[in-house]
């Protein structure tokens, strides 16, 4: 049966010799993995940029819920990303998100307000002409609530920071919106971070190694 779907690509695999397997994040089923026969071809036209980390689409999808994978019948890219894929800034925050994010996410069936945060918040940081090197810090506070382990302005995570600054700046990367400016130290940036993905492997099972951290931590540092 066929059905209508916006979609957040997170991540696609090879298969074979011209075909992947694409890992998208559904506003109708969850989180999905589809078969995508002949992408990788010449006769393929750059079909492939659909299917990169964070673009955001348009399905239409066939869904049986008793299969692990199912097949994209139509496809196309609901808001074309006009900086992220061009800015290394913007695509290092982009494909450590997309990492967390199918690290995190394991549901399927609806989840609209998880996949309304999501797509929003891309078109946030899209949007985005500065102070955005905070982005990603913003996003893994804010994503909490939407996971089911929310942290709030009076969270034990605040007293795991052990730092008076950094909390009251935590606190209000937490509160405001992504547009706000918050200035905080690099070294208390990379600080935060760790605090957050040691924060996310206690309450996500087999989190594992989120290996982008490595490239967004140097192109972090290369800026400052």
């Amino acid at each position: 049966m066929l059905h209508k779907t916006r979609g957040v690509v997170f991540k696609y695999f090879k298969y074979r010799d011209t075909s992947i397997i694409v890992k998208i994040f559904t506003e109708a089923f969850g989180l999905q993995t589809y078969i995508v026969n002949g992408v990788r071809s010449s006769k393929s036209k750059g079909r492939i940029a659909l299917y990169q980390p964070l673009t955001l689409l348009d399905l239409v999808v066939y869904h049986k819920p008793s299969s692990d994978i199912n097949r994209i019948s139509e496809i196309k890219c609901t808001t074309p990303l006009k900086t992220i894929p061009y800015n290394i800034v913007k695509s290092s925050l982009g494909v450590f998100m997309a990492e967390l994010l199918y690290k995190s996410i394991k549901e399927e069936g609806e989840v609209a307000d998880l996949y309304e945060f999501v797509h929003h918040s891309i078109e946030i940081l899209d949007n985005m002409e500065r102070n955005y090197l905070n982005f990603h810090l913003q996003f893994l506070l804010k994503l909490t609530k939407y996971l089911g382990f929310g942290i709030t302005s009076s969270d034990q995570f605040f007293l795991l920071l052990s730092d008076d600054h950094l909390s009251e700046k935590t606190h209000l990367l937490l509160n405001e919106s992504f547009t706000s400016p918050v200035v905080i130290k690099n070294s208390e940036r990379r600080m935060l971070l760790e605090h957050l993905i040691a924060f996310y492997k206690v309450h996500i099972d087999n989190m594992g190694e989120v290996k982008s951290i490595k490239i967004l931590r140097e192109v972090l540092e290369d800026i400052q």
